[in-house]
């Protein structure tokens, strides 16, 4: 998918939300759009065909994918059959899709949602695709392409980070250094508040509430560690840990530094914000870049690691949601598809994806940089020296329950940040209806 459906999930107009709503939990199976059910029907069992579900609908990642299904063709003399489907009715449909006839292989992301599937039993294990595969991989990936029962069911293709974006003429300008630890953090938050800049771009209201997801994760992953988090987003930790407290009294420390008025600002009008240099920096992804129209900014965006706030944990984590491939639970050409999904897993595919769409990150380590710009550069090595990589919120946990109970949540305390109590027991009291012991 483009940068644009990456980030806001839809088509425009569209919230990236409604099309995650019900996808997961209670709601997953009545999920019957036929668009895509109907996509791995017809092909038969031709062993020199292997049937690909994509939902890259936009012009680049449509581009992009007929590139490496050519260049695949070209090594294997295998055909594949793509069944391209926009992006919104691939999210919709896909459980139904996964119960029907699927393609053999098919998008999809790391994290939760691929091992929910995997756990269903709607997918096909990799570990024979690994073998091949796995040397040009960090420990981090191979752990967010695992199922719960510890086999492979993804092969990743491309990731971008989060992180402390700024302008580099704006701390420049004023001698701002980059901050490491919270303190630091902090303190530059106030300066920057004297000096009459907004210090933290905000705009979560029309639907980007989500984007308020990045500062509660790297809080809680800073404060109380991966392990932790991954607990908590898995539905396996209540919300009323003293822990999570901890999180939203760090968070409502942060809050007078935000920008004013965000639940009236969407994401991109934050972004301009700071391009604008009316605000000092933004939690945001990579994605911040599709904002700039002027090429000559470009070189002057820079960002830094989320500061430290517990030595113990430091800055070891990085939010990077992965995109890639998975294999259907009965895939008619089993050979044929195992060979297209080590071929989608090799560096050789990724150089090829990434020269047409250079808005992501190669996650094989052999991958070819030669045309990443410096962001794409520092991304790559950010996201390489992470001991963890996690998926985002809405990725690494129920969907439904990020949406309807966590970002509403959020949303109405930060106007009027207090110490949580009231709001964590209120998630803690949602959480059953999402997760099962």
């Amino acid at each position: 998918m483009t940068l644009q459906s990456r980030s806001t999930q839809t088509t425009a107009g569209s919230s990236r939300r409604t099309v995650l709503r019900g996808l997961f939990g209670a709601g997953a199976a009545a999920l019957a759009l036929p668009a895509l059910a109907a996509c791995g029907s017809g092909a038969g069992s031709d062993p020199k065909t292997v049937t690909f579900g994509s939902n890259g609908g936009d012009a680049t990642p449509k581009k992009a994918y007929a590139a490496l299904t050519d260049a695949f063709h070209k090594d294997s003399g295998l055909t594949v059959k793509t069944n391209v489907v926009d992006h919104d009715t691939f999210q919709n449909s896909i459980s139904s899709y996964l119960q029907g006839t699927p393609d053999d292989v098919f998008t999809w992301f790391a994290g939760y949602r691929m091992q929910y599937f995997a756990k269903k039993g709607l997918a096909g294990p990799l570990d024979d695709v690994w073998d091949k595969i796995g040397g040009g991989f960090s420990d981090a990936v191979k752990q967010l392409s695992k199922g719960e029962d510890g086999k492979y069911y993804f092969v990743p293709l491309y990731n971008y980070p989060w992180a402390v974006f700024y302008r580099k003429s704006v701390f420049q300008q004023h001698g701002y250094k980059v901050p490491t630890t919270w303190s630091q953090f902090i303190a530059l938050a106030k300066q920057m508040k004297k000096d009459g800049l907004s210090p933290l771009a905000s705009g979560y209201g029309g639907g980007d509430s989500w984007t308020l997801l990045g500062a509660f994760d790297y809080i809680n992953l800073r404060a109380n560690g991966y392990d932790f988090h991954m607990s908590l987003m898995r539905g396996q930790t209540a919300w009323t840990d003293a822990r999570t407290a901890k999180t939203l009294d760090l968070w409502r420390e942060l809050a007078p530094y935000y920008q004013s008025n965000g639940g009236g600002r969407s994401w991109q009008d934050a972004a301009q914000s700071l391009l604008d240099k009316r605000s000092g920096m933004a939690v945001i992804g990579l994605f911040l870049g599709q904002q700039i129209t002027d090429e000559s900014l470009r070189s002057d965006i820079d960002f830094f690691p989320f500061p430290e706030i517990d030595p113990s944990y430091g800055q070891d984590t990085v939010e990077a949601p992965t995109d890639g491939f998975m294999l259907s639970r009965r895939p008619k050409n089993a050979d044929g598809a195992a060979r297209f999904l080590e071929f989608l897993g090799s560096a050789k595919a990724e150089g090829i994806y990434m020269g047409i769409d250079p808005s992501n990150v190669a996650v094989n380590s052999g991958a070819g940089t030669a045309s990443y710009n410096a962001l794409q550069n520092k991304s790559a090595e950010l996201i390489a020296g992470a001991k963890h990589i996690t998926q985002f919120g809405d990725r690494d946990s129920d969907p439904g329950f990020i949406s309807t109970v966590i970002e509403p949540g959020f949303t109405e305390w930060l106007n009027h940040p207090d110490d949580g109590s009231a709001l964590l027991k209120k998630i803690e009291s949602q959480r059953s209806r999402f997760f099962t012991a």
